[in-house]
């Protein structure tokens, strides 16, 4: 396709546009010790340029790489642009991650500089950076051996002027969250941003102005980086954020956003949360009455923080369409979007009026879609990346005739909707040499909205296992047990016989990131659950129960 440059301007040309066009409006509000830290554009422009300053006056290389750890903030997303500004480069890290492998993506990337925010156990990382890294805190949450932002800017005059980068030139280095291996570093140009975005915007009905944002999903994750801080610049929104898990409700509710971004662990939580103030057959028969049906949507949607919400979103991994379902009936329609780091989420998204559930909707104008070798899902568009840093063999591997290959299986109807079927990887041989794909299986189970996450194993082994974690407390649970049991018999039913599930194991723990069980985007980690209980599943196949509850 002819791309024209002038229509996919860089996030500096629209952040020096609103900059001078709306300098006074609220573009940034942080709550902390729950009062509110906000910067106009003009104030955030402030901010940035002083910070560039810095940067620039400090005589690092052209094109440093600098990194950002911390959980999402507005000095997140001012450092972010400071470094561009500066003409560098940036390296966006969860704030999860462990300190080993924090050292392993500085030293891999050649950061010359990082910069920390908010973060939960920074004392477990901070050996983790190398001792030749400057390290600069933000100003809200100052660190023991870090320069300080605020002490920072304010001795230092601003950049002036409107630097720009080339476009093609490289913006991030992003690594991937990985569910095994290494993270790899992902290099993506400006253009690569600006075309992602602007294409996504236009399949959404290209009216996004001044659209209100709460950003809480990482900003090191693409689908964040996309939807939350280039969208908040491209149309001069205003973002807001939460201050902690405690008040994650509370601040929710107080932005009520108009374009709202969520994984599907988070809209499952959201569910049970509403199921617990009202009960599915109380819900159902309010949802019956037309004269409260309306009254009761509106209010879950304003108690949820949606009540002003235009565009909803889900992705980064599968949500189950029962779900998708059950948002609609209280008139909140889900729009399931599909993409990899290496495309800046751009392959697939469900249009609001059209939206199939259980699909990852159509292609974008100038993506091409297609199925590959095993039903690999292949997609090929200018926003690809332009490889992995430092390996140009995974590099090289990663493409097929100029597509991408996604590592998902996955298919096409005469519509051109995709439905994602599986992870070709994560396909098992059970001992009895037949193959089996856990991911179908898996969103079976998870019909039953007492069963919150579920992976399915079984290599090795004669029979396939689906280990579980529930939404309700376990111990001794009659009506668990044979609510389950019913499920497994109909999961059964439904799957060829070398897929049927032998046991459905329940924990008691949830599998969240800091135990190492799901990325940072709640994916889950079938290396890590094999590895934990691996040493477990024999006993439990030779235990008489189906259901067994540990």
């Amino acid at each position: 396709m002819t791309i024209n440059p002038g229509k996919y301007p860089t996030i500096l040309e629209k952040f020096y546009f609103y900059e001078k066009e709306q300098p006074r409006t609220l573009f940034l509000s942080e709550p902390v010790n729950r009062l509110p830290r906000t910067f106009t554009w003009q104030q955030a422009g402030e901010q940035v340029r002083r910070m560039a300053r810095v940067l620039s006056d400090m005589q690092l290389p052209p094109h440093s790489k600098i990194a950002i750890i911390g959980k999402n903030s507005a000095h997140w997303l001012l450092a972010d642009l400071a470094i561009m500004m500066a003409g560098h480069i940036s390296v966006p890290l969860y704030p999860t991650i462990t300190a080993a492998t924090l050292t392993s993506i500085l030293k891999h990337s050649e950061s010359k500089l990082i910069f920390i925010g908010k973060l939960d156990y920074y004392e477990e990382i901070e050996p983790g950076i190398p001792a030749d890294v400057t390290k600069i805190c933000f100003p809200f949450y100052p660190k023991p051996g870090c320069l300080n932002w605020d002490e920072l800017v304010n001795v230092t005059e601003p950049l002036t002027g409107e630097p720009l980068p080339d476009p093609m030139s490289l913006n991030c280095i992003l690594y991937t969250s990985g569910t095994t291996g290494e993270p790899k570093g992902v290099m993506q140009t400006y253009f690569a941003h600006s075309f992602s975005l602007l294409t996504v915007m236009e399949a959404l009905g290209n009216d996004f102005n001044r659209e209100i944002f709460f950003s809480y999903l990482p900003l090191s994750h693409v689908a964040e980086r996309m939807v939350v801080e280039y969208a908040g610049v491209f149309c001069g929104g205003t973002v807001y954020f939460p201050e902690s898990i405690a008040t994650f409700s509370e601040d929710l509710a107080a932005a009520q956003p108009t374009v709202f971004l969520a994984v599907p662990r988070i809209w499952e939580k959201f569910r049970e949360e509403i199921l617990k103030k009202l009960p599915p057959k109380k819900l159902n028969l309010l949802l019956r009455l037309p004269l409260l049906s309306s009254l009761v949507k509106k209010t879950i949607k304003k108690k949820l923080g949606l009540s002003r919400a235009r565009h909803i979103l889900t992705g980064a991994s599968p949500i189950h369409s029962s779900i998708l379902e059950w948002y609609a009936r209280l008139g909140i329609i889900i729009q399931e979007a599909y993409g990899m780091t290496e495309n800046m989420a751009l392959t697939s998204i469900n249009r609001k009026s059209t939206a199939r559930f259980g699909t990852v909707g159509q292609s974008y104008p100038g993506v091409e879609l297609k199925l590959g070798a095993n039903n690999e899902v292949l997609v090929k568009s200018p926003a690809s990346m332009l490889g992995y840093y430092k390996d140009p063999e995974l590099t090289a591997q990663s493409f097929e005739d100029g597509f991408l290959k996604t590592g998902d299986e996955g298919s096409l109807d005469a519509d051109g909707y995709l439905r994602i079927t599986g992870r070709i990887k994560d396909q098992f041989k059970t001992s009895k040499g037949k193959y089996v794909a856990p991911a179908p299986i898996e969103q079976r189970i998870l019909e039953n909205p007492l069963i919150s996450q579920v992976c399915v194993v079984g290599s090795g082994l004669p029979h396939a296992i689906a280990i579980c974690v529930v939404t309700v407390n376990s111990d001794n649970n009659a009506n668990l047990v044979s609510s389950l049991k019913a499920q497994l018999e109909a999961v059964n039913a439904r799957s060829e016989f070398h897929e049927r599930i032998a046991r459905l194991i329940l924990v008691k723990e949830e599998w969240t990131v800091a135990a190492g069980f799901v990325t940072p985007t709640l994916k889950i980690k079938r290396k890590s659950i094999d590895d934990y209980y691996g040493k477990y599943y024999q006993q439990w196949l030779n235990d008489a129960e189906d259901v067994i509850i540990l």
